[in-house]
């Protein structure tokens, strides 16, 4: 095995989004030689979050050619792709899609999850989540394969198998990451097959599955002729965008988090064993390297500025806030209702704790309210056992912001780290990079930068610590929030 990688190799890593598809070119020293991206639009009424699998591979296609336009064929070396939780959809044996894709929050499954925990039960019992939510993928299946008239072959497809069925011109493998919210037994490693025969789900409906850093194909003729990407290629079976960031943070060692901050909340961190947690809203991921790396996804997020301020310059909202020193809080959840981490609530809904008064103290009564929820995921993850006491660093579009980061870092009461150049697609780089031969943690080694590091203001914190308690018991008193987690919350402010 290769200890090293060639700093002139180009790694190609693929992200898709829930607004847009993002291509990064990186080198074997990490430098970013180019990014692009395409945008992505959804449907959304209610419960229901679609997106057309279509745009996905256009979209994909004109970013990989803009990114890879200035750089040598010669030096692309291997590229992988990662893609957002739990979306699915169902194709016909030719990969063309029958259905819109469901989204990774699409609620409308809710009736088929009682059937697929009882099925399930001591298999996702044994695997540490206990119980799958509604917007998991294996009820959406059970929800399209009702609502779909489906031909002899169809196939289930998780959002990042279209993209390298399409790549490679055949179906491929998909990844143990994407098809963990399907069904996919982690611990035994493969399809629990009875269990999903109970629910009738076709032979053959589902994938293949490899683990994450598997070489599944390499770009065909007609997909170079799309993307740019060399014919002959390889691509490496990705992780979900979660995974993605995490590996793009380089928090890999037992005990480190990254906590990434887009459309909505996630944080994923790494373990030595699985974490099982009973309220069953942190579930794990197996690592390429055999670790495990447990997580959850909030339906919260910085997704609650664009539905609440839709079109403002956010920069200037920004500097506003900062100067009020409000401290209301706004419970920032994107959509109309619903919950995912670090409680499990369906019948969550936004509101508001003070009164802020005018946009910018609204604004930064959301900001607060976001690094509210991050504390608790934390709070909750604590609570649960999972180790928390590594280095924590802060990825996605809204880590951008300096002033929301620092405020995060107030309210958490510890330091983090912004990476230089952190992200799902840089991580889909450092994965696809162990083609050549390195293991992920040398990948990452050579690969990840780090940035800056920001420190807790101590008096900002003793300020903002009454809110986030406030919001706490708010969130119990509405009947959403365990009361022991709550009073762990309560134990750990008071050290």
């Amino acid at each position: 095995m290769s200890d090293a990688l060639s700093p002139d190799a180009v790694h190609l890593g693929l992200d898709l989004g829930t607004q847009s598809v993002r291509a990064v070119a990186v080198d074997g020293t990490g430098t970013l030689l180019a990014a692009a991206s395409r945008p992505l639009t959804s449907h959304r009424d209610g419960v229901r979050h679609e997106q057309d699998p279509e745009r996905w591979w256009s979209a994909a296609g004109d970013a990989c050619r803009e990114a890879l336009s200035g750089i040598d064929d010669r030096r692309v070396r291997d590229m992988a792709v990662d893609a957002t939780s739990g979306t699915v959809l169902l194709a016909d044996p030719s990969g063309t899609p029958l259905t819109p894709a469901l989204m990774y929050d699409d609620g409308r499954a809710a009736d088929h999850a009682d059937r697929v925990n009882t099925v399930g039960a001591a298999v996702w019992e044994k695997l540490g989540y206990r119980t799958m939510q509604p917007s998991w993928a294996l009820p959406k299946l059970l929800w399209l394969l009702q609502h779909t008239d489906v031909p002899p072959g169809a196939r289930l497809l998780h959002q990042a198998d279209l993209i390298t069925w399409r790549l490679t011109g055949r179906q491929t493998a998909s990844d143990a990451s994407h098809a963990l919210k399907t069904g996919y037994d982690l611990l035994a490693d493969r399809w629990p097959a009875e269990e999903l025969a109970a629910l009738g789900i076709p032979d053959g409906l589902v994938p293949e599955v490899v683990h994450p850093g598997t070489v599944i194909g390499a770009v065909c003729a007609r997909a170079a002729a799309v993307t740019g990407i060399p014919v002959g290629t390889p691509v490496v079976a990705g992780m979900t965008d979660g995974c993605a960031a995490q590996i793009g943070a380089g928090a890999l060692g037992p005990g480190a988090w990254n906590s990434v901050l887009g459309t909505t909340l996630v944080l994923k961190g790494a373990a030595l064993r699985p974490v099982h947690d009973p309220a069953g809203v942190v579930y794990c991921h197996r690592g390429p390297g055999g670790s495990w790396l447990p997580g959850g996804a909030s339906s919260s997020g910085a997704g609650v500025l664009t539905r609440r301020f839709p079109g403002a310059d956010l920069d200037a909202l920004t500097e506003r806030a900062a100067a009020t020193g409000s401290t209301a809080v706004v419970y920032p959840l994107v959509g109309e209702r619903g919950e995912r981490f670090p409680f499990r609530a369906p019948d969550a809904r936004p509101f508001v704790l003070g009164e802020p008064t005018g946009a910018a103290e609204e604004f930064h009564a959301c900001l607060l309210g976001v690094a509210c929820v991050e504390r608790l995921c934390l709070d909750h993850l604590d609570h649960i056992g999972a180790p928390v006491d590594g280095p924590l660093s802060l990825t996605g579009g809204g880590a951008r912001n300096r002033y929301w980061s620092q405020l995060r870092a107030d309210l958490l009461g510890r330091s983090v780290t912004l990476p230089a150049q952190g992200g799902s697609g840089v991580g889909m780089a450092v994965l696809a990079a162990t083609a050549s031969g390195v293991t992920l943690e040398q990948a990452a080694a050579a690969m990840v930068r780090t940035g800056i590091e920001l420190r807790p203001d101590s008096s900002r914190a003793e300020r903002l610590l009454p809110g986030y308690l406030g919001f706490v018991d708010e969130l119990v008193h509405r009947g959403w929030l365990e009361p022991r987690v709550a009073a762990h919350a309560h134990r750990k402010a008071a050290r």
